[in-house]
């Protein structure tokens, strides 16, 4: 193929048009009828395009509001899950706040727009070399990739105003609740079988936490380790 039809192609592929727009604006309707109200929330997930994170053959079903494969058994989220986690993170501008499951970056991004610096980490490398690559994550110097273990967190880094995990755990991983500022908060669905429970953790000043809960989800499990592709 001629190296100008490639390059066509490629500038098609990252097109963000009126009608992308127009679809992401009706997205963010659906979501408010859900029960998201975080201005912050709504206006990111009006300013990301979604379909930059998902292939070419799901452009047109991209603004739907449910999740999609993107490979290595990982999807990208339902829409109203990002924006759900997002709402109940609370975020503040400059904030740093560790991710557990890049996967897409979707969240990632959608954080980084509200101002946060993300420190993001990915434990299947595949997923995590395709976003070293993603044109897109070039715009946000305040997104940090990591490929490991989202059990150990990030303790070079820490700590962090926030946590959000984005992947059923089996249990609240303890070493991030070490990694959290004094009343910092973790959002985190935990598995009780066949969906999860959303939790939100406070870490308070005497290092014992406060536990909310909110609604049921379904997410790929949270798994150990790393996993590089061979």
């Amino acid at each position: 193929m001629a190296l100008a039809v490639i390059l066509h192609l490629l500038m098609r592929r990252f097109e963000d048009t009126y009608r992308h727009k127009g679809l992401r604006m009706q997205l963010v309707k659906v979501l408010k009828e859900k029960g998201i109200t975080d201005e912050k929330v709504l206006q990111a997930i009006t300013n990301v395009p979604r379909h930059y994170f998902m292939d070419s053959a799901f452009d047109k079903i991209a603004y739907e509001d449910r999740a999609f494969p993107i490979g290595e058994g990982q999807t990208i989220s339902q829409p109203y899950t990002v924006a759900y986690q997002s709402q109940l993170l609370e975020i503040k501008p400059y904030e740093k706040i560790l991710e557990i499951g890049t996967g897409s970056a979707y969240q990632a991004v959608v954080l980084a727009e509200m101002g946060a610096q993300v420190f993001t980490i990915e434990r299947q490398k595949k997923l995590f070399d395709s976003n070293k690559a993603f044109h897109l994550l070039k715009n946000y110097p305040n997104i940090k990739l990591f490929y490991g273990d989202g059990f150990e967190g990030l303790p070079t880094y820490a700590p962090f105003d926030k946590v959000i995990i984005t992947a059923a755990a089996p249990f609240v991983p303890p070493k991030l609740v070490d990694q959290l500022k004094a009343g910092g908060k973790m959002v985190i669905p935990v598995d009780e079988g066949s969906h999860q429970r959303m939790k939100r953790i406070t870490k308070n000043t005497d290092g014992s936490i406060t536990e909310e809960l909110f609604d049921y989800f379904s997410f790929v499990p949270m798994l150990g380790g790393k996993q590089n592709g061979n």
